[in-house]
């Protein structure tokens, strides 16, 4: 197999030329409305924000950082601008049932009108019908009721008296009412004149005053219904001057709402509770009481009057009583009341009619918000109720307002991961969120593509108040967005990098003097942040000048190896190489994994190391059992080893372990491998490659040194200058392989040679030698299981290696 040719600078950097770029600063570039390269994404909005059917809500899925908030507002903002705007929603008193405010809904702007009417109606009646109780004209009428119920009195208690008068009987007032006494010549008999009465006298004299007494019992029964006559009759005429005073403001309401029958069926109630309470009006002296006018007020909860098409929220605290309203209460003398007017609307109440943004996790987060939502969106309803009384935690008696109908698109903003678990283990997801929008993590990096990511650039300059961008610093700020994405043909998608990355730069622009933003403050802010999140890399890297950890870049070494990993400490990534070490003897075919053994390998790679096993005994015993028992590790390594990358490292330092043939220190390799042989592609490859550099460039400087990597990673090398430099002056080497007979080749400086038609390796090549040496192990293993075989009388043992 033909050995790969080393990699030029111009292999290992992807740059941004800047005929490309034909403007001179970023001032004489238009915004970009919509970003490039989401157009999957945008067909996704565009149909969601579209879709009338129930359940077509939407999830915007994507990496942090990828600006889905501010990209999905601004659309919705454009898509929402040419709907129609919703209408305000009231809620008012509820004269039948006080604890169930009834809802209105009036045209958007009507609602702050109404409100407006009925606040001036309730200082109108304040005013007005104290007024009319104390007009001449009532207390004339007041005066002539009581004169008639007085009169209609005595009339009753004149008749008994002259009906006792003709049967010479008195009809006198006692402290304790009225009682009857005998009577002769006008003269009332004096008790001792009675006693002389025959008693036929007697007895018609007292059955005279029983029935008399029965009639004055029958006419003072009267009085009370003659009272309640008469309170009915003032009722009536409160009711009537009552009538009179609202006949002019609640008429000329119910002519202006007259287009809104629920307002003027409310006109209507309002007037009938004024009525009913009439009395209470004049029990004040300065007028009604504050709680009854109260009733007559509107409490506006949702006021669209400035609202220019659909309303487009977002919601930064996403819990249950933010979302669906809430009922507030205020405290007096000790105790807590509420009513209609204390009734707070909820995003989903503003939002009505248009579009709620939500972030996924942060709902999730907060208790039963999300279970709150779901049960509104089935329910296409919006009920206000508090969570203690939404499930059963509390029994306080509460305000429950007529629930209001739901018409909003809510879009849930997340990553790939949320999205996924939701839709596996939430049953109600898929049904109410059927619109998903999934952001590109990168874009493509092509010659169309150069101008509009320089327009992308200058509309985040813009948005973020910094200084314009020279062409130069745009070409370098692209290759920095190819170095984010890792991939030389991408660029990365992430808002929030690029634009901390422009306020950085825009810092030292300012600090040294300068009115635009040029290359060197791009590359000083890129260094900069590089610098602050680099004390564990440094700590690291002095550990291995120091001779703490054993890492070697010059020599050969058997059984050792230089292999290439990345550390992931937070939002910092670098790259730190690993010596891995191997051992061989004879042995059963296994292949201990030390990682995996000491529970330090995560499934991968012990995935890997099992890959590596097949792939020994398939070309090196095809037919035969592998007479191997082999150990790798990686040396000072006191943390959790996960993924395959090392593989091909691992292969080269098992065969190296097998032959006794030295691998060559001054190459660090990455790559996984399959049980062919082939090389594949793995991640980190730029820190990997710029951690060995550093190691070597600190142990004396960098002069032969070099790394091996899947030639299927090459287009994702953006490395920084120092490395390109020495890339081009020939001081360090970089490889691409595709099969692992070309690792061997380079490591050993051997050739690796091809099996022939019967398997057999060319002499002298390296592939011979790890078969040859197989062949020796096998010899070994079968002497050492006849002699077993013989110690234990011609049995064949269990157990045939015990060495």
């Amino acid at each position: 197999m033909a050995l790969p040719v080393a990699l030029t600078e111009d292999q290992i950097y992807h740059r941004c030329p800047l005929d490309m770029l034909d403007f001179e600063t970023t001032e004489a570039l238009e915004n970009l409305e919509l970003p490039f390269g989401q157009d999957r994404m945008l067909r996704a909005l565009e149909f969601g924000a579209s879709m009338q059917a129930s359940g077509f809500n939407l999830f915007v899925l994507g990496p942090s950082g990828a600006g889905k908030h501010e990209l999905v507002k601004r659309f919705l903002d454009t898509h929402a601008a040419g709907k129609a705007v919703p209408s305000d929603w009231c809620h008012v008193f509820n004269f039948q049932q006080s604890d169930k405010p009834e809802a209105i809904t009036l045209r958007p702007g009507e609602g702050r009108v109404f409100k407006s009417d009925m606040s001036d109606l309730a200082s109108e009646l304040k005013t007005a019908i104290p007024a009319t109780f104390e007009s001449e004209e009532y207390q004339a009428r007041i005066q002539e009721l009581q004169e008639e119920m007085t009169r209609r009195q005595q009339k009753g208690l004149f008749v008994i008296q002259e009906e006792a008068r003709a049967n010479n009987i008195a009809m006198l007032t006692t402290p304790g009412g009225f009682t009857f006494a005998p009577m002769r010549n006008g003269e009332v008999i004096e008790p001792e004149e009675y006693k002389t009465f025959s008693a036929e006298e007697k007895e018609l004299v007292e059955a005279k005053v029983e029935d008399l007494q029965k009639k004055l019992q029958q006419a003072i029964q009267q009085v009370p219904r003659l009272r309640k006559e008469v309170r009915e009759r003032i009722h009536e005429l409160n009711e009537e001057m009552v009538q009179l005073t609202l006949g002019g403001p609640i008429g000329e309401l119910r002519e202006k709402w007259s287009h809104v029958p629920a307002v003027v069926a409310y006109l209507d109630a309002v007037r009938e509770d004024v009525v009913e309470h009439a009395e209470a009006f004049q029990d004040n002296e300065n007028g009604a009481p504050a709680g009854l006018l109260n009733r007559y007020r509107v409490n506006l909860l949702v006021d669209n009057a400035e609202t220019r098409g659909a309303p487009v929220i977002y919601e930064d605290l996403p819990n249950h009583q933010h979302l669906t309203g809430q009922i507030e209460h205020r405290a007096h003398q000790g105790n807590l009341y509420t009513d209609f007017t204390l009734i707070r609307a909820g995003s989903l109440h503003r939002a009505n009619g248009g579009y709620l943004i939500l972030d996924a996790r942060r709902i999730l987060t907060q208790p039963m918000a999300w279970e709150s939502l779901k049960r509104i969106l089935f329910s296409n309803e919006i009920r206000i109720e508090s969570l203690e009384r939404l499930y059963g935690l509390a029994t306080t008696v509460s305000l429950q307002p007529e629930p209001i109908p739901l018409n909003v698109k809510v879009v849930l903003l997340g990553d790939r991961t949320l999205y996924y678990l939701l839709s596996h283990y939430d049953p109600d997801f898929l049904d109410l969120f059927k619109v998903e929008a999934d952001f590109e993590d990168d874009l493509e990096r092509d010659d169309d593509s150069y101008l509009l990511y320089a327009r992308m650039i200058a509309t985040m300059a813009r948005s973020a108040g910094v200084k314009a961008l020279d062409r130069a610093a745009v070409a370098r700020l692209i290759e920095h967005a190819s170095r984010l994405a890792s991939d030389q043909q991408k660029l990365t998608a992430h808002d929030r990098v690029l634009k901390d990355l422009l306020s950085e730069a825009d810092h030292w622009a300012d600090q040294a003097g300068s009115d635009l933003i040029e290359v060197g403050h791009i590359q000083q802010a890129i260094d900069e942040r590089e610098y602050r999140a680099s004390r564990i890399r440094e700590r690291s890297m002095e550990q291995i000048r120091r001779g703490v950890m054993m890492i070697a870049t010059e020599g050969e070494q058997t059984g050792q190896v230089n292999g290439l990993s990345v550390l992931q400490i937070g939002a910092t990534r670098f790259g730190q190489p690993t010596r891995i070490t191997a051992t061989a003897r004879p042995g059963k075919g296994q292949v201990v994994d030390i990682e995996r053994e000491a529970k330090l390998g995560g499934p991968i790679h012990s995935k890997a190391v099992m890959i590596l096993s097949r792939f020994l005994a398939n070309r090196y015993a095809p037919m035969g059992e592998l007479s191997l028992s082999a150990s790798l590790a990686f040396e000072q390594s006191y943390g959790g080893v996960e993924g395959d990358s090392a593989s091909v490292a691992e292969t080269c330092v098992l065969l190296s372990a097998i032959t006794g043939v030295p691998l060559k220190q001054s190459l660090a390799v990455t790559g996984s491998m399959n049980q062919h042989g082939e090389v594949q592609a793995v991640g980190g490859v730029n820190e990997k490659i710029e951690g060995f550099f550093d190691v070597c460039k600190q142990a004396g400087g960098v002069s032969g040194q070099g790394a091996l990597l899947p030639a299927s990673n090459v287009e994702h090398l953006m490395l920084r200058k120092e490395v390109c430099d020495a890339v081009s002056d020939g001081r360090f080497v970089i490889y691409p392989l595709t099969h692992i007979d070309q690792a061997i080749e380079l490591m050993t400086g051997m050739e690796a040679g091809k099996p022939d038609a019967d398997g057999q390796f060319p002499e002298n090549s390296f592939n011979r030698r790890v078969a040859d040496r197989l062949e020796e192990f096998a010899k070994i293993g079968r002497k050492k299981e006849s002699e077993q075989e013989n110690a234990n009388g011609g049995r064949y043992g269990d157990n045939a290696d015990n060495s």
